[in-house]
């Protein structure tokens, strides 16, 4: 399975520039008839959903992260991206293709960023398959009642953030536990499929492309029964994982109470930056969780150094957080793979490690 696009069709860069300029502008008319006079033209339907579609909410992702565009702006333009995908397959849906298998497309539990999942359902119908696509947020129990109804050939799971990983589990094993083999792809599950190998998933893909090539190439196998158990992966047998993530509520207020004396910059914080803090503490507590149950330190500080970098792009010192983790260490000083995780994140943060935010041994 190559990790590796096509080389874009000449004037890519050129109609790139054009949507990606209607978009920021909030110009849904614009975008969708550019796209579609492309399509006309000659252009391939499958290069514009990929190439050109979704690179532009790749950067609107990168945008918002480094504070040019606003969370208003952020959700605008993906919701005009998520409608030029409709136009251009409602456009392309008329031209014939050969019937392949049917594979159900739907989003792991908890998972709201959809538009990829939309562009790989997207992408396999222009191929030939027969597609039920589910949208964002499918809960295990529904999509297995699905696949007792339908009987497709696999599941494409698609997840974006890390902390859906443990239902993602939950839903692959379910999947497979009634004889369906699924794919996983999406940036939950590691730039190079960690997760998914993980997770016991039958396949990762690291784009639409290699998903659809994946499933073009020949079945995927049918999963024996109990193929993969929650039970499968031994470092959760200590309970830190489920401890942590039962008690967020709790570690996040803890945390908050205990921030102002600790950092003392927050006294003048607005409501405002009162209520983001205190998000940004569950994004943490939660982080921490789901490296937990990995069992991978290094999520946890690629979060911390990402949340960093946000953090940064809004005039919010990355130092900040160095006292959130040092309080949290010490409400959690009897977990020693969370206190071990939190020690591995101040270090990346600080590059000192042997001053990382005194979080107790």
């Amino acid at each position: 399975m190559s990790s590796h696009a096509p080389r874009p069709a000449p004037g890519t860069e050129r109609l790139l520039a054009r949507v990606w300029e209607s978009v920021t502008a909030l110009d849904e008319a614009a975008t969708v008839a550019t796209l579609l006079r492309a399509l006309d033209e000659g252009a391939r339907a499958e290069d514009l959903l990929l190439d050109v579609i979704a690179a532009v909410q790749g950067r609107v992702g990168g945008e918002w992260a480094a504070n040019r565009l606003t969370v208003a702006q952020e959700h605008a333009a993906t919701a005009i991206n998520d409608r030029a995908v409709a136009a251009l397959a409602l456009r392309a849906a008329a031209r014939p293709a050969a019937g392949r298998g049917r594979v159900t497309v739907a989003c792991v539990d908890g998972e709201w960023h959809a538009l990829p999942a939309r562009l790989l359902a997207e992408v396999l119908r222009l191929r030939g398959w027969h597609v039920d696509y589910l949208g964002a947020q499918v809960p295990a129990p529904h999509l297995v009642a699905h696949l007792h109804r339908t009987g497709p050939d696999a599941v494409a799971l698609s997840g974006s953030l890390a902390t859906r990983l443990p239902a993602a589990h939950a839903t692959i094993t379910a999947c497979q536990a009634v004889g369906t083999p699924v794919i996983v792809g999406g940036a939950a599950f590691g730039a190079d499929g960690r997760y998914a190998r993980l997770l016991g998933a039958d396949a990762w893909a690291p784009d639409a492309r290699s998903a659809a090539d994946a499933l073009a190439a020949g079945p995927l196998p049918r999963p024996r029964p109990g193929h993969q158990a929650i039970d499968d992966l031994p470092h959760l047998k200590d309970q830190e994982y489920t401890l942590v993530a039962r008690n967020r509520p709790r570690l996040v207020r803890a945390v908050f109470g205990r921030l102002e004396e600790a950092f003392p910059a927050m006294r003048a914080y607005t409501e405002a930056q009162r209520e983001r803090t205190a998000e940004d503490l569950a994004h943490i507590v939660e982080f921490l969780a789901t490296a937990l149950y990995t069992g991978d330190e290094e999520l946890f500080c690629g979060f911390l150094l990402w949340t960093a970098e946000v953090l940064r792009s809004r005039g919010v010192p990355a130092g900040s957080l160095l006292p959130a983790l040092d309080l949290l260490g010490r409400e959690l000083h009897d977990f020693p793979r969370a206190r071990s995780a939190l020690r591995a994140g101040s270090a990346r943060l600080t590059r000192t490690p042997h001053t990382a935010a005194g979080i107790p041994e």
